[in-house]
């Protein structure tokens, strides 16, 4: 799948959905495997990745990352560890020093997964010009670094609309990870959705504070369920594993009771699934693995967008929602979600992306 993006050096964007976990321990397992003529080894090129705090396998931001990373590796013949690697990071201490140490390794792209390594790639990219880097989820100007966003606020329309139609109680609730620019686009994406099928529904909005701490998310949700919220859309990383728990173990007790939980960046359909049945509704699909396997495509052609911004939206396949529930997603909400989304890629509709915006968008209705 090939995404095609609109290119500026215009600023804006933040975040992303979700981050990462171990660090210093895997990362230093990499720099066992991997030196600067390994990585000269593998090829004329070679691309890593350097994590934030969440992991490789936090079944949502930085697993897709590391997914598509992983594409490109094996369909251009690269090896692992010598042609792509990735480097994971405890804290946010990590990040200066796992993209000096990628650089020392003589890779020739280096990506920045997720907003919160905004500084970092901008101070080492200045102090590198030679090598090309990209950051995900913000945007940062200098002339060997592209950019890649996401308009994450189209596709949590969608999600909403899902929800709204979906929900018994006409309560939902938001989990998101970091109170971020970036992960308000999602909330408020989401609650637009919501309240353009029911301007009355009732949406309760809460910040785990993290994007890896799942036993916050499981406590999160239980408070929600327990308050007769029916479904719940999350945009926190590994955090939204607790979310998932929550609802698996309300159906395991309780197989009458319907509750719900719309997934983020990847098709988390697997995560919901207990016994014969499914808690996913859906997921809002952020295709981070397409995005960063296509830059990489484009440096190792030659053509690398070094200081422009990439955003994928709903136009272009950028975001969108799974549909992998199919008992769950019924004709009537799949026919909804084509609607709205025509009148978004139509331009028709301009989802609101902050809540000052939110909230012109919602008396308008």
């Amino acid at each position: 799948m090939i995404l095609s993006a609109c290119g500026s050096s215009e600023e804006e964007g933040s975040n992303g959905g979700s981050n990462d976990e171990n660090g210093e321990e895997n990362a230093s397992e990499n720099e066992e495997g991997t030196d600067g003529e390994q990585a000269e080894a593998g090829g004329d090129f070679s691309a890593a990745m350097v994590t934030d705090v969440g992991g490789i396998d936090d079944k949502s931001f930085n697993q897709s990352a590391w997914e598509g990373l992983q594409s490109f590796g094996e369909n251009n013949g690269l090896e692992e560890k010598t042609g792509y690697d990735y480097a994971q990071s405890q804290s946010d201490a990590d990040y200066l020093s796992n993209l000096n140490r990628l650089v020392r390794q003589n890779f020739n792209l280096i990506y920045g997964i997720g907003f919160k390594l905004k500084d970092a790639v901008d101070t080492v990219a200045g102090q590198n010009p030679e090598t090309n880097f990209a950051i995900v989820d913000d945007v940062v100007e200098q002339p060997n670094v592209a950019s890649i966003t996401f308009k994450e606020h189209e596709g949590s329309f969608l999600a909403g609309v899902a929800a709204a139609m979906k929900t018994e109680s006409d309560k939902l609730g938001f989990v998101g990870g970091i109170e971020s620019d970036l992960i308000k686009k999602f909330e408020t994406g989401f609650r637009a959705g919501a309240k353009s099928v029911n301007p009355n529904i009732e949406i309760d909005v809460q910040y785990a504070g993290a994007f890896d701490a799942p036993d916050k998310g499981k406590i999160i949700a239980s408070n929600m369920y327990g308050q007769g919220i029916d479904v719940i859309y999350h945009a926190s990383g590994a955090t939204g594993n607790g979310v998932f728990a929550q609802a698996k173990d309300i159906k395991k007790n309780n197989p009458d009771q319907n509750v719900w939980v719309i997934g983020v960046d990847r098709d988390q359909n697997e995560e919901g699934a207990i016994g014969d049945t499914n808690v996913t509704l859906t997921s809002m699909v952020k295709r981070v693995d397409v995005a960063v396997e296509q830059v990489a495509t484009q440096a190792m052609n030659g053509e690398f967008p070094g200081g422009e911004k990439l955003e994928f939206g709903l136009k272009d396949d950028g975001v969108g929602v799974a549909r992998s529930n199919k008992e769950a997603l019924t004709e009537d909400i799949i026919s909804a979600i084509e609607e709205w989304k025509e009148k978004i890629v139509n331009g028709d509709l301009k989802v609101p992306s902050t809540r000052d915006d939110l909230e012109t968008y919602i008396n308008s209705l």
